[in-house]
């Protein structure tokens, strides 16, 4: 008797503490599902919260009759039997229908609200389309024929209509506070809504599809303006960079196409690469390499002396940028034409 307690005990015990030390965190997570920041994912969490609350209804009465009958029906002899309900017509109707009944409930609010979700918004939408990258995203802006990489920026107010492929293998795009997942399939466009309720905002997601070596550097963020502050952001990303012609950041530009970056990287009116992200307004960002470093002049240096050693790639397999072997005299003259591109 004491042993089966001291197990029983134990069994309760340990789900209990595991359940509570998974619940613990020192601040808000960056990519929580349950702080909804947007009408698209509010209605996700306005589903989640119901089906959660039966799910934890159904669990706890499950495993509740469970205990009850291990304890109060455990055999004392070989000869102890519990009384069979087989046949039972009643119970046996009863736990079929009512689990039905739960299912098709459950599925009936599920369906309509995908099927709200995945309706295209109607009225002022802005239309984008996000093309992911191994490892990194692409954002076309296809109102405004404005292409930037790594951060998405969109108006608070204004429903965002997104359309999500790949150009090499399955990513999945996710920024949780404002709508759900949506998978990136080489030659097909998906697609979703996204919509911000706070501007000055930077929400966080990742690539949630494993897509090789750098798949947990693939980060998103998903900066919110006010309209205005959006206006003035679109009509700065259309100009055409201004090249310098002299000076360390001249000398810069020029070794910026003779090292070939300009075959991979696109900076408007110098060099047309489609490879690489869109680096000519690469300082108007917070990050490079995919959102995963500070755009400064250290991480830069550092990423310039070996980028697969700053994040893990394959270049030999034409995956991520190589190690052009640069001296720091070269690296120093790169950095000083990269922070013009503002």
């Amino acid at each position: 008797m004491t042993t089966f307690r001291r197990r029983l005990r134990f069994a309760l015990v340990l789900p209990a503490f595991a359940l509570i030390a998974t619940a613990c965190s020192r601040q808000p997570e960056p990519q929580d599902i349950l702080n909804p920041q947007g009408p698209i994912s509010r209605k996700l969490d306005s589903l989640w919260n119901p089906v959660f609350l039966i799910a934890v209804i159904i669990f706890v009465l499950v495993e509740g009759l469970i205990l009850f009958v291990l304890i109060r029906y455990r055999a004392k002899s070989d000869d102890d039997a519990p009384v069979q309900v087989h046949g039972n017509t009643t119970l046996e109707i009863g736990w079929t229908i009512l689990p039905a009944l739960l299912l098709l409930i459950v599925g009936f609010f599920t369906v309509t609200t995908l099927v709200d979700l995945d309706r295209k918004p109607t009225g002022d939408v802005l239309n984008v389309k996000v093309i992911g990258h191994q490892w990194w995203w692409e954002y076309d802006y296809l109102d405004y024929k404005v292409t930037t990489a790594n951060e998405l920026h969109i108006p608070v107010g204004q429903p965002v209509f997104v359309k999500v492929s790949s150009v090499d293998v399955i990513h999945s795009f996710w920024a949780p506070a404002l709508a759900g997942k949506m998978d990136a399939v080489p030659g097909r466009d998906n697609h979703l809504t996204i919509q911000a309720d706070k501007a000055g905002q930077t929400y966080l997601g990742q690539c949630t599809e494993y897509c090789g070596l750098s798949h947990a550097n693939m980060r998103i963020r998903v900066v919110t303006h006010t309209q205005a502050d959006f206006a003035r952001w679109i009509a700065d990303q259309q100009r055409e960079a201004a090249i310098p012609t002299s000076g360390t950041a001249g000398e810069g530009a020029s070794l910026f196409k003779a090292k070939g970056c300009g075959g991979c990287h696109s900076v408007s009116g110098y060099t047309a690469g489609t490879v690489g992200p869109n680096l000519t307004h690469l300082y108007s960002r917070k990050t490079f390499a995919g959102a995963l470093f500070t755009l400064d002049e250290q991480q830069l240096r550092l990423w310039l002396r070996d980028p697969p050693g700053q994040k893990p790639m394959n270049p030999n397999k034409g995956l991520g940028m190589p190690n052009l072997q640069l001296t720091e005299d070269e690296i120093g003259k790169l950095i000083a034409f990269l922070e013009t591109l503002h």
